[in-house]
């Protein structure tokens, strides 16, 4: 099942953040940067900021949250980004990402674009994406909490007929 997020859902999504951080990017991103950009991103203010001004949708299974996804709401463009899309990794490949993919989509039906940035190497999130009918747009190097990756922007066609 899919809903919208609530306060008392925080320390779920915390928790799903970290775990499915820690799975995707063990490999990629050293730990002490994987968990200064949690601590920030995911702390109680932000999480409050969220649930206020952003779509944050969690997936549950058996009552369980097993997943979440936070888009922005569109801005003057009809532009929209995807924030985060995580789900525990044994909950992965059961189709809750895009049941939480195409969920946030329902809220931005007058839209023109969605953005999603992946980090280049994070190859389950880019498979996802581009089999959901993301289209790459471009490769770039940025600083992440001072540590250099090499970023992914991807877009999908609000105005296209879904897939």
């Amino acid at each position: 099942m899919i809903r919208t997020g609530t306060p008392k859902d925080i320390t779920a999504v915390q928790e799903i953040a970290h775990i499915s951080w820690n799975d995707t990017y063990q490999d990629i991103i050293p730990v002490n940067i994987q968990q200064s950009f949690l601590d920030k991103s995911y702390s109680v203010p932000m999480m409050e900021m969220r649930l206020k001004k952003t779509i944050l949708l969690l997936a549950e299974h058996e009552g369980e949250p097993i997943g979440f996804a936070n888009f922005t709401k569109l801005d003057d463009d009809g532009d929209a980004e995807l924030i985060a899309l995580y789900l525990k990794p044994e909950y992965q490949r059961n189709g809750y990402g895009k049941k939480l993919l195409d969920s946030g989509l329902a809220y931005l039906l007058d839209g023109s674009n969605l953005f999603v940035y992946v980090e280049c190497e994070n190859k389950k999130g880019r498979s996802f994406y581009e089999a959901n009918g993301f289209e790459f747009v471009e490769e770039f190097e940025e600083l992440f909490e001072g540590h250099p990756l090499q970023t992914a922007k991807y877009v999908y066609n609000l105005k296209a007929p879904a897939l």
